[in-house]
């Protein structure tokens, strides 16, 4: 089983920010798939949203998505 850590965020922090929980738990997630520190599908878990819902919001943030070569190859090789 999975762990989870509860982070405590303060009512006025949401509120200044104009977010909800959701939201700000959405927020950290493409932040940190945007930095390269979480994979697509570790993001999409924090984030609470399907893989494509997450691509959405990815493409409409204009986040690059991360593709090595690595998993170019790997997909080169799916399709011959």
């Amino acid at each position: 089983m999975t762990e989870s850590v509860i982070l405590e965020v303060p009512q006025d922090i949401l509120d200044s920010a104009r977010l909800t929980a959701p939201e700000l738990k959405l927020e950290l997630a493409l932040s940190l798939y945007a930095q390269g520190r979480l994979a697509i599908g570790k993001a999409r878990e924090l984030a609470g949203l399907s893989l494509w819902e997450f691509r959405q919001v990815i493409a409409a943030r204009c986040i690059a998505a991360h593709y090595d070569l690595k998993s170019r190859n790997r997909d080169l090789q799916t399709f011959t």
